[in-house]
């Protein structure tokens, strides 16, 4: 389980094809502190274990559903990589409850600036957009956003200037992909109203 505030942004050492399955290396500083194999770690918001941790860095294997429903199968040697650590009992949960469990894809389509802040437009997965509602929550990239406007499939998200310079949501453009997890309450009720 994890919050959706992410602790720094990691760098992909290497990536490694093995049958079924992709081992990542990712360099790192600040969620190395207490982890270790075994550990749950959030890439970019999905959650994966960590495999082995090495000198500046830890290793992961992501396996087949969890390449063909999030954006890790396209990491490269130097992608940065939203890092958060699992959330522990009894601390401050800042952002929203987040599973990493990665519901699909999204798209980035516009970025506008203003001011202070930015406003970013994703097109999402027509599953997570139904049980999306105005000013509820949303992480994209594992990071934890609150939906400042949602139109069919589009949701704009507003980004402040902290959360810019310390997540990769700052190096994306127009076309780019991200993981895309709809909120925990929503997905529940949605499921709930359905079965009725």
């Amino acid at each position: 389980m994890f919050s959706g505030i992410v602790e720094e942004m990691g760098t992909v050492r290497a990536t490694r094809e093995l049958e079924g399955a992709r081992e990542v290396e990712i360099g790192a500083d600040v969620v190395l502190e207490d982890i270790k194999p075994g550990s749950s770690v959030s890439l970019d918001g999905a959650c994966h274990t960590v495999v082995e941790v090495r000198s500046g860095g830890f290793t992961v294997n992501s396996v087949g559903t969890t390449l063909s429903r999030t954006v890790a199968g396209n990491y490269t040697e130097g992608s940065l990589i939203n890092l958060e650590r699992a959330i522990a009992i009894g601390t401050r949960l800042d952002g929203h409850i987040v599973q990493g469990h990665v519901d699909g894809v999204g798209e980035l389509t516009r970025v506008e600036e203003g001011g202070e802040f930015r406003l970013l437009d994703f097109r999402i997965p027509p599953d997570v957009a139904s049980a999306t509602i105005l000013h509820g929550s949303i992480t994209l990239n594992g990071v934890s956003l609150t939906v400042n406007t949602i139109s069919d499939d589009v949701c704009q998200v507003s980004v402040i200037p902290y959360t810019w310079e310390h997540t990769n949501l700052s190096v994306l453009e127009p076309g780019d992909l991200v993981n895309v997890e709809g909120d925990l309450i929503g997905k529940y009720v949605k499921k709930l109203i359905s079965d009725r």
